[in-house]
C-alpha cells in the first residue's frame, strides 16, 4: 500500500493565536494517508477541525506543526515553482456554491480563470472549447457558458464549481462539504457525478462532511474527527458494521433509518453536555466530558492512536 500513497498527513497541527495569550487548537495532531484513486472521508461535528485540516493540506493555511507530504514532497516547504505545480495537481470544491463563484463573472470566465493563470492555452478558441468540454463533463451544456451564477440553482452552481476544480486536470480534489448546502434531492446527484468523474479521470478525493449517511456511499475509508483530534479510522464498511469509538457510535445512531418500525424502536445514543471549546480542551481524552464510558484514566492520559484490528485505528482507553 505504501507505494500507492498519494498524500500523507503526519501529526498535523493548526493552531490560531486569538489574543490575550489564548490559542485555538483547530487541528491538534492528526495523521492519515490517502491512497491514489481512493475517496477518503473526513467526518465530525461542525467545529471539529475537518475543514481547517483540508485548507491546511491545500496550503491555504500554514501548518503549526507536523507535515503534509504530496507524492513525497512537503507541501509547506515547497519553492514557488514547486507550489505552482502542486496547485495544478490539487484543487478544492468549496462548501457554498453561492459564495464560491464570482457573481460578476460569467460561467465561461469563472472556469477559464485558472487555465489563464497557468497559461495552458495559447488561443481563446481553444480555451473556450475546453470550458465547453468541462461543462458537458459535469452535466451542463455550452449554452450555460455566457450566463451568470445567479441564473442557476444551487445544484447547478455546485456543478460549475466542480467544473472549475477540474479545469487544470488535477489528480487530487479536496471536497469541503460539497453537498451540505444543497437540497437533499440534489445531494445524491452531485455524489453520483463525483463518483463518475473519479472513475473517468482517475481522481483521488478527500471528502469532508458532517453527514455520515452520505459519506458511506462515496468513501473507501473514513476518518472521524472530534475537537481537532482523529478518534477512529477504518474502511467505510467496517466503520458502519463495527464502530469502536463511543463518539463514532453516537454519530451513527443519529442516522435515520427509512423503516419506520425499526426507527421507532431503536435506541439513540445522546451525547452528554456541550461541545468543549478548542481554546480550552479537556485534559486527557478530549471526548471524556461527553462520554458515557469515561473512566478515571480518561482524565489523566491522552489515549494512544493504535491499530486495534488490521486497518482499523482508534484512540480510546476502552481498547488496551
Amino acid at each position: 500500500m505504501t507505494e500507492k500513497v498519494l498524500l500523507s498527513v503526519e501529526n498535523l497541527k493548526r493552531h490560531f493565536e486569538i489574543g490575550h495569550g489564548e490559542t485555538l487548537k483547530a487541528v491538534d495532531g492528526i495523521s492519515f494517508d490517502i491512497v491514489r484513486g481512493e475517496t477518503f472521508g473526513l467526518v465530525g461535528e461542525s467545529g471539529c477541525g475537518k475543514s481547517t485540516a483540508g485548507r491546511t493540506i491545500l496550503g491555504l493555511y500554514n501548518k503549526t506543526e507536523g507535515n503534509v507530504l504530496f507524492e513525497g514532497r512537503s507541501v509547506h516547504e515547497m519553492t514557488d515553482k514547486e507550489r505552482k505545480v502542486y496547485l495544478k495537481k490539487v484543487q478544492m470544491i468549496f462548501q457554498d456554491p453561492y459564495a464560491s463563484l464570482n457573481p460578476r463573472s460569467t460561467v465561461l470566465e469563472i472556469i477559464a480563470e485558472p487555465m489563464e493563470v497557468h497559461k495552458l492555452y495559447k488561443s481563446k478558441e481553444a480555451l473556450k472549447n475546453k470550458v465547453y468540454e468541462l461543462l458537458e463533463d459535469v452535466g451542463l451544456n455550452r449554452d450555460h457558458a455566457n450566463r451568470y451564477p445567479h441564473e442557476f440553482s444551487g445544484g447547478q452552481r455546485q456543478r460549475i464549481g466542480i467544473a472549475r476544480a477540474l479545469a487544470l486536470d488535477p489528480e487530487f480534489i479536496i471536497a469541503d462539504e460539497p453537498i451540505s448546502a444543497l437540497d437533499v434531492s440534489v445531494q445524491a446527484q452531485v455524489v453520483k457525478l463525483l463518483q463518475r468523474l473519479q472513475k473517468e479521470k482517475g481522481l483521488t478525493y478527500l471528502f469532508i462532511a458532517h453527514d455520515l449517511s452520505m459519506v458511506k456511499y462515496i468513501s473507501d475509508r473514513i476518518g472521524v474527527m472530534y475537537l481537532g483530534h482523529m478518534v477512529e479510522l477504518t474502511t467505510s464498511k467496517q466503520l458502519y458494521e463495527n464502530p469502536l469509538h463511543p463518539y463514532t457510535k453516537a454519530l451513527l445512531s443519529a442516522i435515520p433509518i427509512p423503516d419506520p418500525d425499526i426507527e421507532e424502536s431503536r435506541q439513540r445514543i445522546l451525547l452528554q453536555g456541550e461541545l468543549p471549546s478548542p481554546i480550552n480542551p479537556p485534559s486527557g481524552c478530549v471526548f471524556r466530558t461527553r462520554c458515557a464510558s469515561a473512566m478515571s484514566i480518561c482524565t489523566e492520559e491522552k489515549p494512544a492512536w493504535k491499530e486495534q484490528v488490521s486497518g482499523h485505528f482508534v484512540a480510546c482507553h476502552l481498547y488496551k
